[in-house]
């Protein structure tokens, strides 16, 4: 009995192994799922999927606190089968808020409808977890592209995907990829700057950062590039006007951002709102389809953005009805479909499959997208609220990498005798409408769309004249009530006299908060009211400091000879007012950089790397030299010195595949430790393309303590050097090359095989 025991345990664990071993060779994987998941679904049902509602459109028309409108949910995910839904309503939510508003949300997808497939939630995080209360706002994407430091980019981007997990949302419309040319343009300072490298650096290791090792955990969300393609250059400096870019502009200089985000593993990407050339990029398959899939090999999700499938009929004018414009947009590539307020879009494509306009084998195509996304995202794993994601909110070790973050950003623009630091044992006049402001500081898409609301940013968080004071003390600071920056009275009067009792007056400069088409502007200078305050402090003979606070480059020509130091901060988040003081006083010795060419005027918008015939005007007498910018792109001073010397290259001629090895050493040459930007530019003599007086090829942030020095390796290839020609092909020309680092410069040939 016991033999015969024995041997049915044996053989029940021979079944048993070789049943697994079985199943372990046929495991049914997602596409299989997909497949199988696809071929049970109507045409309903798919087009359900490719259908996103913003929150307002299932809520209750209070939101105080938000409430579902469970009928409106049903209708939409029920009825409709709408597969996706965004945004907030007005304002940031609780931790808990959001938890009861996805699971709710869930709870309908997977008990009330047919395939139970689960709905996914979308939300812009652009500078933090920024749609929840109590999140960490890091800097806006220009601030972080003057710290030069691609990993605080990776870490703060990861840290914010652990916050937008913890809500309960898998999906952050992030990070902008645009290049940052024409600064009018209000989403300036969502980007990364004007340069194609810093673009692609930052970008790519923003995406790292969101997306992690696997969307599954718990500590990643899907990022998604946008907007693809030329949203930022538009012609009158307007959001979401129309555009005209050559394409061999558009391939030199704004496709390479998207190539490397699709290569860093971005799994969404969402289309630009305007028009290129008088194409809307929703309505251009070329863009869409023949470059984005067939060229760049992007296999993700492309979303359009808010309402944009509307605006082909009514603003673009390219469709005589909203179901033209549908049956444009699908047609072109379009996959899931920011509506965002009612059910035209999916009434439209599904009368255009039956009418055979739009294929079934193409709505097919996004389903499929759409739902890999969500077995990506681990929502066929688990559904609802993750227990573990939401142990990674609001740690305090957050706050460490904001401040990091904040202080690296910050860019000392001028320090005239060396007035910078400041001496804590001197009084200060506090003055200007961005003294006490927190939303000057923190920007848009901060718990607000427009980020101007005071009462929703932590009790704690300090204003520059908080941060002053706390630096000092607050018998050394004479602080003047704040006023509203566009107000036509900013107490100048009462300043001048305030400031005969002060040693210094630090001057708090620049422009609030504002998000989109409502940051529109007609010009580029400071307000004449912020400039008056300049003027008249300085005719009091005090040393006078300026912290500038803004999005984008405001001229300051006139009143920039009146400051002795200049300090600019491009919306730092959270933690900008202490990183302002510790600047100010020494405490912090400050690294950032310029990502942008900073303007001497309104009508002299050019970028570094412009070409050679920007650099003169020709007149009848000679060439005079016309470009000559406020502050040059890369430029940043520090409290100590930094000399570059022994520039060598391996080789004068460079061949083929080959590369090059270029060596600088750096030396801190000052009395104080710092953090220092080396960055490497080349120029290429001659080509068949007019090329750029220079560009910006490799980059690398290194720490130095006072009279140390550190030699950095860069190499170069042909890839590198690498311009789009006449037939819209990247390729490296024969020719010289010089590369530059500081003030040395090194010249070699390159040749093809």
């Amino acid at each position: 009995m016991k033999f015969k025991y024995t041997l049915w345990v044996l053989y029940w664990f021979l079944a048993s192994a070789l049943a697994s071993h079985a199943h372990a060779k046929t495991p049914v994987n997602d596409t299989d799922k997909i497949n199988n998941l696809i071929a049970k679904m109507t045409i309903e049902e798919k087009v359900g999927q490719m259908t996103n509602l913003t929150l307002a459109a299932v809520s209750e028309k209070t939101d105080e606190p938000v409430t579902l409108d469970m009928e409106k949910l049903r209708d939409a995910i029920v009825k409709h089968n709408v597969g996706s839904i965004q945004n907030t309503i007005n304002h940031a939510y609780t931790l808990e808020e959001w938890h009861h508003i996805t699971n709710k949300i869930q709870n309908i997808a997977l008990k009330e409808t047919r395939l139970k497939i689960p709905n996914l939630y979308e939300i812009d995080a652009v500078h933090g977890a920024n749609n929840t209360l109590g999140s960490t706002l890091f800097p806006h994407n220009l601030a972080l592209a003057a710290t030069r430091n691609p990993e605080l980019v990776r870490l703060g981007a990861e840290i914010t995907a652990k916050e937008v997990r913890a809500s309960g949302i898998r999906l952050d419309f992030s990070p902008v990829l645009d290049l940052g040319r024409q600064p009018l343009w209000s989403r300036f300072p969502e980007t990364f700057g004007e340069d194609v490298l810093l673009v692609q650096t930052m970008g790519a290791a923003a995406i790292k950062g969101y997306e992690g090792k696997s969307l599954k955990n718990v500590t990643s969300v899907a990022a998604s590039m946008k907007h693809f393609i030329g949203y930022s250059a538009p012609a009158d400096g307007k959001d979401r006007t129309p555009a005209y870019i050559p394409e061999i502009m558009l391939r030199e200089y704004y496709l390479p951002s998207f190539k490397a985000a699709i290569a860093a593993g971005a799994h969404t990407l969402m289309v630009n709102s305007g028009e290129v050339n008088g194409t809307p990029l929703h309505a251009s398959k070329y863009f869409l389809t023949d470059v984005l899939r067939t060229e760049l090999g992007f296999n993700g999700v492309i979303t359009s953005d808010w309402e944009d499938i509307k605006k082909l009929h009514d603003w673009h004018k390219v469709a005589a009805s909203n179901k033209e414009a549908a049956l444009l947009a699908v047609n072109a590539g379009i996959d899931l479909v920011i509506v965002p307020l009612d059910f035209s879009f999916y009434d439209d494509v599904i009368a255009l499959v039956k009418e055979h306009k739009i294929s079934e084998k193409r709505v097919n195509e996004s389903v499929r997208r759409i739902l890999q996304l969500k077995y990506d995202l681990g929502y066929f794993d688990n559904p609802y609220l993750e227990p573990d994601a939401v142990k990674n909110f609001a740690r305090p070790e957050y706050k460490d990498v904001a401040l990091e973050a904040a202080r690296e950003s910050v860019i000392l623009l001028k320090n005239t005798d060396n007035t910078l630091p400041l001496a804590k044992n001197k009084k200060y006049l506090v003055v200007g409408p961005g003294a006490d402001s927190l939303t000057a500081l923190h920007g848009c898409w901060s718990y607000t769309w427009q980020g101007t609301v005071d009462k929703y940013f932590a009790k704690d968080t300090l204003t520059i004249a908080k941060a002053i004071k706390a630096k000092v003390g607050n018998d050394k600071v004479i602080q003047l009530q704040g006023t509203d920056f566009d107000a036509k009275d900013i107490n100048i009067a009462e300043a001048v006299t305030a400031a005969k009792d002060v040693d210094y007056i630090i001057v708090a400069l620049g422009e609030n908060a504002y998000a989109e088409t409502p940051g529109n502007i007609k010009e580029l200078a400071l307000p004449e009211i912020q400039q008056l305050l300049v003027k008249e402090l300085a005719k009091t003979g005090k040393t006078i400091v300026m912290v500038m606070s803004e999005g984008r480059p405001r001229i300051i020509r006139e009143i920039e000879p009146d400051a002795k130091g200049i300090l600019l901060t491009n919306w730092a988040g959270s933690q900008a007012a202490t990183a302002i003081a510790d600047v100010l006083f020494g405490d912090y010795n400050p690294n950032g950089i310029l990502p942008y060419t900073y303007p001497r005027f309104s009508g002299e918008i050019l970028t570094y790397d412009h070409k050679w015939a920007d650099e003169g005007e020709e007149t009848l007498l000679a060439d005079k030299k016309t470009f000559n910018p406020q502050y040059p792109f890369g430029h940043g001073l520090s409290y100590t010195t930094f000399d570059y010397s022994d520039l060598t290259i391996n080789t004068n001629k460079l061949t083929g595949n080959d590369h090059i090895t270029i060596t600088v050493t750096v030396k801190n040459t000052g009395k104080i430790a710092g953090k220092h930007t080396v960055e490497l530019y080349s120029r290429d003599h001659y080509a068949s393309i007019t090329p750029s007086v220079k560009r910006l090829r490799k980059f690398q942030k290194i720490f130095l303590t006072p009279e140390s020095a550190q030699t950095l390796t860069f190499e170069l290839n042909k890839s590198d050097l690498a311009f789009v020609n006449a037939e819209l092909k990247a390729i490296t020309e024969d020719g010289d090359f010089t590369v530059m680092i500081g003030n040395l410069n090194k010249t070699f040939t390159y040749l093809n095989e």
